[in-house]
């Protein structure tokens, strides 16, 4: 099939990656030229493992073009897919200029029938709206389908994740529209769930309410066992047993950041306000996250004997492994609250930078911990879980290892001479 991806952000690339791969032949446009430019280089804008590779494969291969030619792309291609941010507006809301601009572009340009996909994570009832929009604008509704096909991918895994999915949702006012998404889909033979427009937008928004949800009721649960001196792992291995419950998503840390949970978060609280509808329990969800960064920075205060003037590195900055992504990191986060403290900051991590001038970022993890007072794993990079103890200690001027993520050894830490600190890990 010939499709058209408008954004080549990282749904827009890992979704025509996956599709060119497939077979199908996908233009992939995006008004940022720069973009464009690196991607016809033969280089990723994202850090994403084995994306890169797989758009060169395809690009090379004729199936995957990218260019800045927006109107003939969308003029001319059967299938829109549209995969623009939605970001949050400061009330909460999500921004829907972007996507709004798209809708516009097509209605003053359609001249055949087009199978619009939306990918972009949008409110509840939005693609009702975007539908009813061409037909006010003069386009007649024999001439477009709206399909909303939400993704679930993880960033760090999103390749892995796109080839092996565990569902396809499809939400649209139109069986026929409906098959001609699986068509697209039918190799990766995951089960597919059919529903309304408005239906899929609700499980992408539910999905991602429910693990965060998972997330902030093991950081609470974290501070229990840790008022009574148990180990959070021995909980955590014990529940994730039960099959009702399951093991992911009860790691325990400096709580959930990135593009989506904390964005979609708001946006599910701010449509449901606007159906006069509380949301007692995702506001409790929120509100234990923002406080998670706080319970961390707690821990250090006695043993550092305060923060003025003291020296603190900080292994990570990306909101999880495997990503340069930033937004939303607890762990810079981390960084500002440290800063506001009097502290110097001295941060490492494989792929992301923080932008923040306050903060110092060496490109070696053993430069970045020399003469630090302690030392903060904020994001669970594999690098830090292997890294020399020994070497650390010698370097170190203070001996505090503060285990933001519940992923590093604590015996070897142990055995090396450093202080190993962390939330319920007695």
């Amino acid at each position: 099939m010939e499709i058209c991806t408008v954004g080549a952000g990282y749904v827009g690339l890992t979704t025509s990656a996956l599709l060119s791969d497939l077979g199908h032949n996908v233009h992939v446009i995006d008004k940022d030229i720069s973009k464009i430019e690196i991607l016809n280089k033969g280089k990723s804008p994202i850090h994403e493992p084995g994306l890169e590779e797989l758009l060169i494969k395809n690009h090379q291969r004729g199936r995957l073009v990218f260019s800045d030619d927006r109107e003939a792309c969308i003029l001319n291609s059967p299938i829109l897919l549209i995969a623009v941010g939605t970001p949050s507006k400061p009330n909460g809301d999500s921004d829907l200029s972007a996507i709004k601009k798209v809708f516009e572009h097509i209605a003053m340009n359609i001249t055949s029938h087009k199978l619009i996909i939306v990918k972009s994570t949008v409110p509840p009832g939005s693609n009702e709206w975007f539908h009813q929009y061409l037909i006010d604008q003069g386009v007649d509704e024999k001439m477009f389908e709206i399909v909303s096909n939400p993704e679930f991918l993880r960033e760090g895994t999103a390749v892995y994740d796109s080839f092996h999915p565990d569902k396809v949702v499809v939400g649209s006012k139109s069986k026929q529209a409906i098959n001609k998404v699986k068509q697209l889909y039918e190799s990766l033979q995951a089960p597919c769930i059919e529903t309304t427009l408005t239906g899929a937008e609700l499980v992408k928004y539910a999905s991602n309410a429910f693990l965060a949800t998972k997330i902030s009721f093991i950081n609470e649960f974290a501070r229990i066992c840790d008022g009574y001196n148990v180990n959070i792992l021995d909980v955590t291995k014990a529940i994730g047993l039960d099959p009702r419950i399951g093991p992911h998503f009860l790691q325990s840390g400096l709580g959930y950041g990135g593009s989506c949970f904390p964005k979609d978060l708001d946006a599910i609280s701010f449509a449901a306000r606007k159906k006069r509808i509380k949301t007692n329990l995702l506001d409790a969800v929120r509100k234990v996250n923002h406080q998670q960064v706080d319970v961390y920075v707690n821990k250090l205060a006695e043993p550092l004997n305060g923060f003025k003037g003291k020296q603190i590195t900080v292994w990570g900055l990306s909101f999880k492994p495997n990503t340069d992504d930033i937004r939303d990191s607890r762990a810079i986060t981390l960084c500002e609250r440290l800063i506001e403290k009097g502290c110097t900051i001295i941060a490492y991590d494989p792929k992301a930078t923080s932008h923040n001038n306050h903060i110092k970022e060496e490109n070696n993890i053993y430069n970045a911990v020399y003469q630090s007072d302690a030392l903060i794993v904020a994001t669970e990079w594999d690098e830090f879980n292997q890294a020399d103890w020994n070497r650390v200690k010698h370097l170190m001027k203070g001996n505090i290892i503060l285990d933001g993520r519940n992923t590093l050894d604590q015996e070897a830490i142990s055995a090396s001479g450093l202080r190993y600190l962390g939330v319920a890990r007695p």
